[in-house]
């Protein structure tokens, strides 16, 4: 009797830390998709949305405050895709973003940059107009180019219509960031465009009268 009962004991135990590992390795399985809202019943939810920043930062709450006499000198429009695991930067064909290739800061069509305003970049003139933003990734800098391609989906760039390039050295990005983001930032001569995905980010100086 005592020998059944062990026996049962047993059993039992390794049945919950069997189910206990199970339960552990579905929880290290998980990734970011799994964690989306339930699909729309009328469109799917895009895995990299559009997002959109301006400088000034706060001009969107301003303008809708009625605040007239700000003055808008940026737009960016860009799509955000998610590391989910992946190994975004490197030099071989496992990473999502190779050395050495374009890539379009961020996914589906192309970023594109508004400036509402003439602006000066890396000592060059930039007048007031719309232009495609994308760069070329190394391992210690991006090289950051805009374009007047306009309306263009994936890598389908025409270096042809490049109009200015800038090296600008990468910089370590602590946390990680998760999902890719570009913002503007202040700076006494202007403002300061942001890139920063995975552990690693690069900043843009944009100079302007103010």
């Amino acid at each position: 009797m005592i020998t059944v009962r062990i026996f049962i004991c047993c059993f039992c135990l390794n049945t919950l830390f069997a189910c206990k590992n199970e339960n552990e390795k579905k929880v290290n399985t998980i990734n970011v998709s799994d964690t989306l809202p339930n699909k729309n019943p009328y469109v799917n939810i895009d895995q990299s949305p559009l997002d959109m920043s301006w400088y000034p930062t706060n001009y969107p709450i301003e303008k809708m405050k009625g605040n007239t006499s700000l003055k808008l000198i940026a737009r960016l429009l860009y799509s955000r895709p998610h590391k989910k695991g992946r190994k975004i930067f490197g030099d071989d064909s496992t990473a999502l973003c190779m050395y050495g290739k374009p890539w379009r800061l961020g996914a589906n069509e192309a970023s594109e940059i508004d400036f509402f305003e003439n602006v000066i970049i890396a000592g060059k003139n930039i007048n007031k107009g719309t232009y495609t933003i994308y760069c070329i990734p190394h391992d210690d800098r991006w090289t950051i180019v805009l374009n007047n391609d306009l309306y263009t989906w994936g890598l389908n760039i025409d270096e042809d219509k490049d109009l200015f390039r800038a090296d600008l050295p990468t910089m370590p990005q602590l946390p990680i960031v998760e999902d890719f983001t570009m913002f503007f930032n202040d700076m006494q001569t202007g403002c300061t465009l942001t890139m920063a995905w995975d552990n690693v980010k690069v900043e843009l100086p944009i100079v302007f009268a103010r």
